[in-house]
Formats: C-alpha cells, sequence, structure tokens
C-alpha cells in the first residue's frame, strides 16, 4: 500500500463521517449528497489502487 492509497482511504473516510454528521444536524441535502459523492469516490480509488486496477 502506497501514501497515496492511504490518503484517499482516509480522506474517504473522513468525508464518510462528515455526511454522518451533517445529516444528524440537519444540514440542506445537496451538501450531504456532494460530501456523499466525494467520500465514495475517494473510498473506490484508493480500493482500485489497492487491487492494481488503476496505477
Amino acid at each position: 500500500m502506497t501514501g497515496l492509497n492511504t490518503v484517499l482511504i482516509v480522506v474517504g473516510l473522513f468525508l464518510a463521517g462528515g455526511v454522518y454528521s451533517f445529516w444528524k444536524q440537519g444540514m440542506p441535502k445537496g451538501v450531504v449528497v456532494l460530501l456523499g459523492i466525494g467520500s465514495v469516490m475517494c473510498l473506490v480509488a484508493g480500493i482500485m489502487r489497492i487491487q492494481g486496477i488503476w496505477d
């Protein structure tokens, strides 16, 4: 696992926590959706790099 993989996964998990927190606080749905999309993109990119699919 390289540093970029770790950073992508950590940022994705951080954003996932933000999504949960914003949802609990009743923030606008647009903000929650954007954070959710960013979280999923970071996590998927990190996992794809670990698997060697995306170099």
